[in-house]
């Protein structure tokens, strides 16, 4: 088995915490190097993992046997101008079938790449407006595809003369239909989602220091959402620690595995804050992987892992 450094520290604020993480397990360097690494996604089928590198536009594949590579570049900008910093793709996601899905900055469109290697677009506009840069997806089990669309991707982000939308939503994108349906605008930065166990709330994070937020939402019967609350609020620790609110996942029992101001934050299904996972920079976005209890995540420059007691689904995944 290859040996690969420690990094960074687990921060345990509850004894819960020993429930999911055992003490004494340490976070893993696996590889460093990247521009900024995001959006990771555990391919079952091949035994790998893939992560977008943004500025390069392009998506890695790791392995443990054969280190990172480039695995698809472009990833996210298509184009042959000059786009901006961050032209490749985001969020990666498998779905039921075992397709890749992802969302694409320059191209502001969620893809799907198909069994035979051709892509397809999914979702690129609202309304007839082109979406701004969509950043982060998740598939509820009944194939509804939820994502974010923050203005991160533009070439001047906000205040991109090319911005079509007035507004940051938060989408679904239902089976065989192109046009999204608007769940809701009220976050100016929505990021990171993930689901409930049973699918009967959504998590949605807010990359934002002066409301640096996670919020959690009722899904309704036909997949729109209720109105929402706020699960847990870290605005006052955007100011002491890097990194914001970002990717997100939620483990099997319900534990919320948040990236935020200093690392990940684990919060028990009620809101509890049972623990912090540090690698000394921001994090970005993580994802489950191998057999489901180990934690990748995504760290600037860096790709990490810890093993863990509790386990996540896999999109993908055979059950």
């Amino acid at each position: 088995m290859t040996h690969f450094p420690a990094v960074g520290r687990i921060q345990r604020f509850a004894p819960a915490l020993d429930e999911l993480i055992a003490p004494g397990a340490a976070v893993e360097r696996l590889e460093v190097g990247f521009a900024w690494s995001e959006g990771p996604a555990w391919d079952a089928a091949a035994g790998r993992l893939l992560f977008s590198d943004i500025p390069r536009n392009a998506i890695i594949q790791w392995s443990e046997s054969a280190g990172a590579r480039i695995w698809m570049q472009p990833s996210g900008y298509t184009g042959v101008a000059y786009y901006g910093k961050e032209p490749g793709s985001n969020g990666l996601t498998f779905d039921a079938q075992g397709r890749l899905h992802a969302c694409e900055h320059g191209d502001r469109r969620v893809s799907r790449l198909e069994r035979n290697g051709g892509k397809k677009t999914v979702v690129d506009s609202f309304r007839g407006k082109r979406l701004n840069s969509p950043n982060d997806l998740a598939f509820h089990s009944n194939g509804n595809l939820y994502f974010t669309d923050p203005a991160y991707g533009l070439h001047h982000r906000y205040e991109d003369p090319d911005r079509e939308l007035p507004f940051c939503g938060v989408y679904l994108a239902r089976p065989g239909e192109r046009e999204p349906v608007l769940l809701t605008d009220e976050l100016r930065n929505p990021n990171g989602l993930a689901f409930t166990p049973d699918e009967k709330h959504l998590y949605v994070t807010q990359s934002n220091p002066e409301r640096a937020v996670v919020m959690k939402y009722p899904v309704n019967g036909d997949g729109t959402l209720g109105a929402g609350k706020v699960f847990q609020d870290l605005t006052a620790y955007a100011p002491e620690m890097p990194g914001l609110p970002d990717g997100m996942k939620v483990d099997r029992r319900g534990n919320v595995f948040s990236t935020g101001p200093g690392g990940v934050w684990v919060f028990d299904p009620k809101g509890a804050a049972l623990g912090r996972i540090e690698t000394g920079g921001r994090i970005a976005n993580l994802c489950w992987g191998n057999e489901g209890s180990t934690l990748y995540l995504c760290s600037h420059d860096r790709l990490c892992r810890l093993r863990t007691l509790t386990a996540g689904p896999i999109p993908g995944a055979a059950p």
